[in-house]
């Protein structure tokens, strides 16, 4: 498949964003690489022009900055580019109790894990309705399912991540735009790292952990067959199953089990 179309990704540096762009590439996608690692940013737009010989522009940018969204959208309109895709990738976690986590710390998750993505898709709205056909795919995570101790704010932000999605798609759902959410358990990523978590949490969660490419197949895979909802793995949709069936406070004391020893031993 060749295209002239280009698709955005946001932290596309590393895991599962720069697996998506690779796939994209495969594709026949030029990209627009979003993240805050300029000289990563660089060595990746390289390796992917190189490798798929399609154009591959970086915009460093800080998505914490509330207004990074409108000067990628800026840079965008000055290269008059066709973006016909918009990868809402970037997120991450801050690990420990909310009252003893600094306040700035938790919000600046929150502006990236969720403002970012909303002023994006706010910003890019009026582009993807230039196109023929557009696609507009959020990352949340399975931590969505149920309240988390220790991560509570990551878990809400994610669980926001689906609810927004849900609307939005029923909102355009007469347009050629389609919303799609991808909800990834474990991924082999810098994640735990960034996040700070403990040895225990690292290593139970490296035993279910999904490497990027396969997350990225399979939440591609959905989106272009229009999914609204796509969760990569058979154990993650199972998961997702019991919790469902089983009363939410039942799922939250096992989360709480976990992740409240865990802080405790961090």
């Amino acid at each position: 498949m060749n295209t002239s179309s280009y698709a955005l990704v946001t932290g596309a540096s590393s895991g599962i964003g720069k697996a998506i762009a690779i796939q994209l590439a495969e594709k026949g996608y030029n990209l627009v690489l979003v993240a805050r690692g300029e000289v990563v940013l660089n060595e990746v737009a390289h390796e992917i022009e190189e490798k798929h010989k399609v154009e591959a522009l970086v915009f460093p940018a800080d998505l914490s900055d509330a207004e990074s969204p409108q000067k990628i959208k800026d840079f965008c309109l000055e290269k008059e580019l066709p973006i016909s895709i918009l990868i809402n990738n970037a997120g991450y976690a801050v690990f420990g109790l909310f009252e003893k986590t600094a306040i700035d710390v938790q919000l600046d998750m929150m502006e990236v894990n969720n403002n970012a993505m909303v002023r994006l898709c706010h910003t890019f709205i009026p582009l993807l309705r230039e196109q023929q056909k557009a696609y507009i795919m959020k990352i949340a995570s399975t931590a969505a399912f149920q309240a988390v101790p220790a991560m509570s704010l990551y878990a809400a932000s994610k669980a926001f991540v689906i609810t927004f999605t849900r609307g939005l798609q029923m909102e355009l759902e007469e347009t050629d735009i389609h919303v799609c959410c991808v909800i990834p358990g474990p991924t082999s990523t810098n994640f735990t790292n960034r996040a700070k978590m403990g040895q225990g949490l690292k290593d139970m969660a490296a035993k279910f952990e999904w490497p990027p490419a396969k997350v990225a197949s399979a939440a591609l895979r959905g989106m272009f067959a229009e999914a609204v909802e796509v969760i990569p793995g058979f154990m993650n949709s199972v998961s997702y199953a019991f919790i469902k069936m089983m009363p939410k406070r039942v799922a939250e004391k096992i989360a709480a089990g976990i992740y409240m020893k865990a802080v405790k031993e961090k």
